[in-house]
Formats: structure tokens, sequence, C-alpha cells
């Protein structure tokens, strides 16, 4: 029996699916189909209610019976009864119904007095409004309640879900729910003090200390946030509880977004690890965003990388007046062109160029031809242990590729040349870091040499969700089922969102005067294995560990590889100073003249050539002392 009803269910929900999908004018002429055959339907049923008995009219009585729909439809189509979606239908539309029925039956019934048609009593007029008004008007209800509540996917591929807030944006998310095939809100939870028995849109209100009685209940997956206007802090507090429990956690946008339809239920967010992290956001200098790009040529190394590509979408909306994409990666590059074509509302000019940053002669020309400006140096290999294994492409795109980019833009007088630098340049312990410190020690030197371009660099720690990031390396383990492999129980890292960074990126480029390390303040260090275990609580599952066999996912420690410490830093002496801009700090640090440091690049850069790996870490050593020194880490 319980078998026959899924079975019937699943034909229900199959027909239902249909319907949906088929396009608007033939969805409109099922329903033109079935209000005239009810119409007609109606009638006879008025005429056999009001006689006692089945009835069946002759001669001109027949004719105007059966054309009744003649006489309904473009009453109907007036009222725009075929204009509204029935999944959608409320009382605004119930309201049409109503008076296009009336319209009709009240036009029917005069014509019939006009052609002086016999043996239509005038209960049959009244009888045909008020079975017009329950078939039309209610097989409209049926079929919205059928569709917008779901009601024939009950039990078969629905989830339930709680909704955490039950102000406007949690009602809004209610509503929206009705949309989804996928979704049934089982409960609201409210923070303040609730009294049992509230229902806002037929779904209970709870107390915030049920939530985890009601998980057990309902056999809950999946809790909506719907807390937007809610501070940082409390929302950090919300999600700290919500991970010790057995749920997915998912964020709702901003309500603009959602009601605006920019956003729609299926697009609901993950919580993202950001939210954890607690960075509040600082509002930027809308001047110092200004100062190198609005109304400038301005071109991007590596424009198709993590950092790059950033760069790229913030400097669209800061009005260049032209963007020059440079990457030697074909694949990368057509990506990001792509994506800015399609956020280009400005038409601003984006000229897609491959090209490496090895060849200077190339880079000079496109410099000169382009007239270029303004130069974000984002181009270089950064995962530690495949630039440990690969130390001549390391030394020669990172270390030699920088210095060929900054020469080249000394050549064409560019104005200011801004190089991405990174934490791990500072008493490096990796190959990757110790490139990256001679590429800094490159634009310090060239700095004090005469001429017009303003070179500076910027250093930073890791960032969320770039391709070198452990987030995404997580997400991925955490969706195969597992293991999450960490380096250490201990390794720290600092952290920052991309979007942020690139922005912190851009404002201390504007300040620069030529030859300073901007340092970004990158706020607490994180813990990788608190920032596994909260992803693995995250996605609604659990730790396996030796406390606890039933879990899900299981950590395992790797150990350091070669050239990775466990902690980084940010500055190499104590010589800071503030800037404008409270996240940004300027470092004053040791340098190589120029004159010494020319040579020693000359011979790491044929070493490099000829692949000379122990030749390549002694000339590394010479120009970084502390990349020889061992460290505990």
């Amino acid at each position: 029996m319980i078998l026959d009803n899924i079975t019937n269910l699943k034909l229900l929900n199959k027909l239902l699916v249909n319907l949906s999908n088929l396009n608007r004018n033939n969805k409109k002429l099922l329903l033109i189909i079935f209000d005239s055959s009810m119409l007609i339907f109606i009638l006879l049923s008025s005429f056999a209610i009001r006689l006692g008995y089945l009835y069946w009219p002759k001669d001109e009585l027949f004719w105007l019976i059966f054309a009744s729909p003649v006489i309904a439809l473009p009453i109907f189509m007036v009222f725009k009864l075929y204009n509204s979606i029935i999944r959608h239908s409320g009382n605004k539309e119930i309201s049409s119904v109503i008076l296009a029925v009336t319209f009709y039956a009240l036009l029917w019934g005069l014509t019939s007095y006009m052609i002086m048609v016999e043996g239509i009593p005038r209960s049959v007029i009244l009888i045909n409004w008020m079975l017009c008004i329950i078939i039309i008007g209610g097989s409209r209800v049926i079929a919205s309640g059928l569709f917008v509540n779901n009601l024939y996917s009950y039990g078969l591929n629905k989830s339930n879900i709680i909704i955490y807030g039950s102000g406007l944006s949690g009602i809004e998310l209610s509503s929206a729910l009705k949309q989804s095939r996928r979704y049934i809100p089982v409960a609201y939870i409210d923070d303040g003090e609730v009294k049992e028995g509230i229902y806002i849109n037929g779904v209970p209100v709870y107390p915030a200390k049920k939530i985890s009685e009601l998980i057990k209940k309902f056999n809950v997956k999946e809790v909506f946030l719907s807390l937007p206007f809610i501070p940082l802090n409390q929302r950090r507090k919300i999600i700290e509880k919500l991970k010790l429990l057995p749920v997915k956690v998912k964020s709702l946008p901003s309500i603009s977004d959602f009601t605006e339809g920019k956003v729609k239920v299926d697009d609901l967010l993950q919580i993202d690890v950001r939210d954890l992290l607690g960075r509040k956001a600082i509002k930027p200098n809308e001047d110092l965003l200004k100062v190198n790009i609005t109304g400038k040529v301005v071109l991007i190394t590596g424009a198709g990388g993590s950092i790059g590509s950033e760069i790229c979408r913030q400097l669209l909306s800061l009005r260049p007046n032209s963007m020059i994409l440079f990457d030697s990666s074909e694949s990368s590059l057509y990506l990001i062109e792509q994506e800015l074509i399609k956020l280009n509302n400005l038409d601003i000019k984006i000229y897609p160029i491959i090209g490496s940053v090895r060849d200077s002669e190339r880079m000079i020309q496109i410099f000169k031809y382009f007239s270029v400006q303004t130069i974000y140096h984002a181009a270089a290999y950064k995962h530690v242990p495949l630039v440990e294994s690969n130390q001549s492409e390391g030394v020669l795109n990172n270390s030699i590729g920088t210095m060929l980019t900054a020469q080249a833009a000394i050549e064409a007088n560019i104005e200011t040349f801004v190089l991405i630098s990174t934490d791990k340049a500072v008493r490096p312990t990796s190959t990757m870091g110790a490139t990256k410190r001679v590429a800094e020690l490159v634009l310090q030197a060239l700095s004090k040499k005469p001429h017009n371009t303003r070179l500076t660099m910027v250093r930073f720690g890791n960032v969320l969700d770039s391709s070198g990031s452990v987030i995404p390396l997580f997400r991925r383990q955490i969706r195969q089922g597992g293991p999450i492999t960490v380096t250490d129980s201990k390794m720290i890292r600092y952290f920052m969102t991309i979007p942020e960074a690139v922005q912190l990126v851009i404002q201390a480029g504007a300040m620069s005067k030529g030859g300073e390390v901007f340092v970004l303040d990158m706020g607490k260090p994180v813990k990788i294995n608190d920032l596994a275990i909260k992803m693995i609580h995250l996605s609604g599952l659990q730790v396996l560990d030796d406390n606890n066999l039933d879990g899900d996912i299981e950590i395992v420690y790797t150990g350091l590889r070669s050239g990775e410490k466990l902690y980084e830093e940010l500055l190499i002496g104590d010589n800071i100073y503030k800037t404008e801009n409270k996240l940004i700090m300027s470092a004053k640090e040791e340098m190589i003249e120029w004159d010494i440091l020319e040579p020693i690049l000359n011979k790491l850069n044929e070493s490099a050539i000829d692949n000379n790996q122990e030749r390549i870490r002694e000339l590394l050593i010479e120009l970084v002392p502390s990349f020889g020194q061992k460290r505990k880490v």
C-alpha cells in the first residue's frame, strides 16, 4: 500500500515536472483548453442542479452553451488570467478571476435574454457564476498548491532545514523556499525569548536552546543562517555553536540581493571560513585606490593567477583608460579575459597578451606600444614544494623575471611598478621564499638608481581560496570523504581574503615614493589544524579520531616538507612605520647596492640556465644569508 502511494506520488511528480518544463505558449494553450472545457461543463452542471436531472440542451441553447468560451476567453484575456504564472498565484490573481468570471456570467446571461433563448431559468445564471468562481478559481489555487508547496515531492527528494532567524529576512527566505524542490523549512530559531506555539508562514518558532533537539527530531542536515544585519562578533558566536552540531551551515546573502532576484534559494552560500577568521573589513580610501588607476593604462603580469585576476576585477571598477592582461598561461588568460568582458559595462579597453616576464625585449615593446603607466607584477611561482624541486625555474621566473620586468619598466619610463611579495620572503627556509626575497632586493637596489619609475613592493601572507591555499585543498578532501592532510598540528599561518589583500595592495602602491617595503596587517595567525576541524564541522561532519571512532573525516599529519616552516613572519627588522591606512605598514629593511647585487644576479641567472642546483643554492645564500641558517621551526 505504501509502495503504491509512493509510486503514485512519483508519477504525479513526473507529470508536474513535465508541465513545469513546457514553454510559456504551450502552458497558456493548455490553460485555455482547460478553461473552455470547464465553462461548458459548468453550464451543463448549472442546468442539471437547477432542474434536478441531467440536461442536454437543444437548438439555440445548445449553441449558446457551447459558445460560452467565445464569450469568456476575451474577458479572461482582458483581465490577464493567462499572463500570471500559476505557481505564483496569490490574492491579486484570485481577485482577477472573480472579476473576470463575474463579467462573463453577466454577459452570458445578458446575451441569452437579448437573443431571446427560451428555457433558461434565471437561477442558472447565478449558479453558473458561483460554479465558475469555485472551479476556475479553485483550479488555480490547487495547481498553485501543487507547484508551490511541492506536495507531490514530500517524502521523496526534499530535505528538512532550520532557518536561524525569524526576522524579515527569515520570513523572505521561508517564502522563497516554496519555489524550491529541495527544502522543507521545519522550524525558525530565534535568539530572543520565544513562546512555544508561535508560527510564521506555517512554520513554528523555537528558542536557540532547542536547536540540537530539533535537529534530531526532524533529521535536519542543514541550517540556513538568515541574519544579514547582525554584528560580526555575534554572528561568529552563533557559527561557533552551530559548528559543533552535525549539520551543514549555509548563509543567506543580503536581503536586497535575495528579494531583487540576484540570488536564488539554490545559491545560498556555504559558510566560508572567513566568517570564523573574524577580520572586520575596513572601508578603503577611495582617493588612494584611484591614484594609479583611474584614467591610466595599467598592466598586470600574472593576470590569470589568484591575485592577478582579483587585481584585474578591482581595477575594472576604478575606470582605467585600458588594461593589459599579461600571462604565460593561455588558458588562465582566456578565462580572466572572458570574465572581465562580462563585467565590463564601462567599455574599458582590455588587451590579453601572452608572454613571459623573462622576455625583456617583448615586455619593453609592449610597455612602449601601449604607453603603460602602472604595472602590478603578480607573476610568480608560489607553490613551495614545487619550486623546491624546480629551483632553476623558480629563480628564472621569480627573481630574474622580476629584475627584467623592472628594468623594462624603467626603460619604458613607467610611472609606478608594484611587486606582489610574500611573507615567505622573510628569513626564508624555502627556495620559493628566497627567490621572492631576491626579487625584493632587486627593487630596493634599482629604486636607488636615477630614473622616473617608482618601484615598490607589498608583502603579505596567505590569502583565502588562492590556488596555493589550504582552503580549496581541504574542501576537495572533505568532498572525497577524507582524510584531510595537515603538515603539523602546531603549524600557523596568516590569512586574508583575496579582495581585501588586493584592495590594500592598490592603496599601498599609491602611497609609494619609491623603494618602500609595504607590509599588510594580517591580523592574528590561525592554526591550520583548527581550520581543518572547523571546516569539517561546517560541512555537517565530525572529526574521526581516537576520541570519536564514529566520526567521518580523519586528519592525517604529514610532517614538514622541504622548505616549509611552522610559522611565517612579515617583518625582517624592527624599523616599521605607520601609514595613513592602519592595515598598511612601511618597513625599512637592509638592502644590497646595485653595483654589488648585479654581478651576483648575473651568476645566478647563468647557474639557473645551466641547471646547476648546488651553485644556485650557494648564490641564494650569498644574497639571502638567513636562507642558509638552520633554524628551529
